[in-house]
């Protein structure tokens, strides 16, 4: 056999009903020198017995079983650990690579040199027949993505801030060793601090506009992105986001920082806003209000898109 290029770590929490389509859309890579590492964060369905099933069916796939929950950014640690590829992506159990992602990211790096490659994403919503059906690019992924570049850095393209997910890149298995990243444990939306730090880190990076990952929100409403409502939820999210601002920052990234803050102005804080209108708790208000507040001032001098502007001016009544 060709030895494998590239590792992709897959962590799974009770996704038994998603798991077996992540995995079948790794089997339908069009490059298929790769080989996983599959985390099951002692889920409580099926979904470390899937996870078994494919091992015993083929060699490329590893199990890694966690005895108590350690959450998203331990289990993906963990799948780092066992990395021994030159390159290394993740893909999480409930979403969907397209068939040429790897072979395009990793071709990418191959011919530039850089430590890492992005590409675009698709949201996977819930459709009137009971299934799935993938959206349209955004604009905000359009921008990070769009047109491709080679061996540029966030002084050249600081847009490419606002691609803060951890599953729609590539990377040099030895630039996260070289640069010392790993995940937060104990954190939700544990990637936005990780993605600004590799940023910040790398010495030159890629961008392609292909389709990599189609991301899914699932239909019974267990996704983490779909409990922002919950006051420990947009806690550990409002962090991330300020964290992930504030890795910028101290690399005195200026202007990615202006361009993050703009985008979370315009695309994160609206609708977490509409949450807060008749919130029954009054911290969730006060915790928004303080954290769209520091953005507003941080964003002097430039114009924010309508939803922004009416998010701000809502977020300052409390």
């Amino acid at each position: 056999m060709t030895a494998p290029l590239v590792t992709v770590v897959v962590p799974g929490f009770d996704v038994a009903e998603y798991a077996g389509e992540a995995l079948d859309s790794l089997r339908a890579q069009t490059l298929s020198q790769w080989t996983a590492v599959l985390v099951d964060d002692a889920s409580s369905d099926a979904t470390g017995a899937i996870f078994d099933a494919a091992a015993a069916a083929d060699p490329r796939f590893e199990v890694v079983h966690h005895r108590e929950r350690r959450g998203l950014g331990a289990a993906r640690n963990t799948g780092l650990e066992r990395v021994r590829t030159p390159f290394v992506a993740f893909l999480d159990a409930d979403d969907l690579y397209t068939p040429h992602a790897l072979d395009r990211l990793v071709g990418t790096l191959a011919g530039s040199g850089s430590d890492f490659a992005l590409g675009a994403y698709v949201r996977l919503r819930p459709d009137a027949a009971g299934g799935y059906a993938a959206g349209v690019v955004q604009p905000w992924v359009i921008a990070a993505t769009d047109p491709a570049r080679s061996g540029i850095t966030l002084e050249v393209h600081p847009e490419a801030s606002g691609n803060i997910v951890a599953w729609s890149k590539v990377s040099r298995t030895d630039f996260w060793r070289r640069a010392d990243l790993h995940f937060p444990v104990g954190k939700m939306y544990e990637d936005q601090i990780v993605a600004q730090q590799m940023y910040t880190r790398a010495r030159a990076f890629d961008v392609i506009p292909d389709v990599i990952v189609h991301w899914r929100e699932r239909a019974d409403g267990s996704s983490i992105t779909q409990h922002k409502d919950e006051l420990p939820v947009l806690r550990d999210y409002l962090e991330a986001l300020a964290g992930g601002i504030a890795v910028l920052d101290a690399a005195g990234q200026a202007r990615a920082a202006a361009a993050r803050i703009r985008l979370v102005l315009a695309m994160d804080v609206p609708p977490l806003v509409a949450l807060a209108k008749d919130h029954p708790d009054d911290a969730y208000r006060r915790a928004l209000g303080e954290f769209v507040r520091e953005l507003w001032d941080r964003a002097d001098g430039h114009t924010p898109a309508e939803p922004a502007a009416t998010a701000i001016a809502a977020a300052r009544l409390w």
